[in-house]
């Protein structure tokens, strides 16, 4: 169980976004920030908040 709130910066078009990069195996997720803050037009700061909550979130939003 994810632990931690959803910070204000993520919506869920980013986490739909990383879901896809990461299934498309364009990039090691740990240099997907990079991706994000490109893609949104986000700084640094926001792209890794991002980024850490999609995968301090990802199993509870993907049970298996």
């Amino acid at each position: 169980m994810n632990n931690s709130a959803r910070p204000a910066v993520v919506n869920d078009v980013h986490l739909t976004y990383l879901d896809r990069l990461q299934k498309s195996g364009k990039t090691n997720m740990f240099g997907a920030g990079a991706y994000v803050q490109s893609a949104f037009g986000l700084d640094r700061h926001e792209a890794r908040e991002i980024l850490k909550y999609w995968m301090t979130s990802y199993d509870e939003r993907h049970p298996r």
